[in-house]
């Protein structure tokens, strides 16, 4: 809506995950490099975790687009499966005729088609987002997974994308063999304010394709003040001051703008109402 008024050539501050806005901070550049090695050089179990909006689902997006043909890929987003759902799920997803069955007679049928897959050199690679919601059960299934292997090397790598719960499930007792397996494990934190100021001047840059100045420096303040660096917060609030900023036909984004929708936000109506709860 306010694209034209500020001449953007694509929202910004869109919430859907999108790679090409992906912000190269300290963090999300190691997580994204983590996962490229681990990859690359077949480890096995990857875990990368974060609070919600904190980017995970953005670095699996650009990890994706990283990734050569020689890598085969099953992205998985619905975690509410049973095992034998989830083998077929992934099944599906890379594209291999198999007969449903037994979960043994479908396990066989993956492992050879992994097997034909290193012959070919290529790498075949399990993400699952969302894995805090898997039961410890349907974990216990994925680590039997990683028992696909050669003498040598890994035939799948297993990347886990979870809330800071995912950590909290895995440390379960009967699920120490999978806790052993795991080679490298990321927690994504938030943007300092520095990297916040420069995340937001970043998509401003790209959806812009200039250098043109939209907002002071103090709504900038503002607006890590709002998300303590979560980039969903982030995103939304900065949606909400642009549409703000175009209804009052205002050229650059400053704190009276900020304060105005930090003051409707449903976000801190919520946690003004914790505050309340809790006095």
């Amino acid at each position: 809506m306010y694209n034209n008024f500020y001449n953007l050539k694509e929202t910004p501050f869109n919430l859907t995950p999108n790679s090409r806005f992906f912000f190269k901070s300290d963090k999300h550049t190691e997580a994204l490099d983590s996962l490229v090695y681990a990859i690359n050089q077949r480890k096995g179990f990857v875990v990368i975790t974060g609070e919600i909006g904190s980017g995970k689902t953005t670095v699996c997006r650009t990890l994706l687009n990283k990734l050569d043909k020689h890598t085969q890929v099953a992205l998985v987003t619905n975690t509410h499966l049973s095992s034998k759902d989830l083998l077929m799920t992934i099944m599906e997803d890379l594209e291999i005729e198999f007969q449903a069955g037994s979960k043994a007679r479908m396990l066989s049928q993956l492992n050879t088609y992994l097997i034909e897959q290193l012959q070919k050199d290529n790498n075949v690679v399990l993400i699952i987002d969302e894995a805090q919601n898997l039961k410890p059960s349907v974990l216990e299934e994925i680590r039997m997974l990683s028992n696909l292997e050669t003498e040598t090397e890994k035939l799948i790598q297993i990347i886990l994308l979870g809330q800071p719960e995912l950590k909290q499930k895995l440390s379960l007792a009967r699920l120490e063999q999978l806790r052993q397996r795991v080679s490298v494990y990321f927690h994504l934190s938030p943007l300092s304010k520095q990297e916040t100021k420069e995340y937001v001047v970043h998509r401003l840059r790209i959806a812009s394709e200039s250098n043109r100045e939209y907002m002071t420096n103090q709504a900038l303040d503002l607006i890590y003040e709002f998300s303590k660096g979560v980039p969903r917060l982030i995103n939304q609030i900065c949606d909400s001051a642009f549409l703000t900023g175009y209804v009052k036909e205002a050229q650059i984004i400053d704190e009276h703008i900020l304060q105005e929708v930090i003051t409707e936000s449903p976000v801190q109506q919520f946690i003004q109402d914790k505050e309340k709860e809790y006095a």
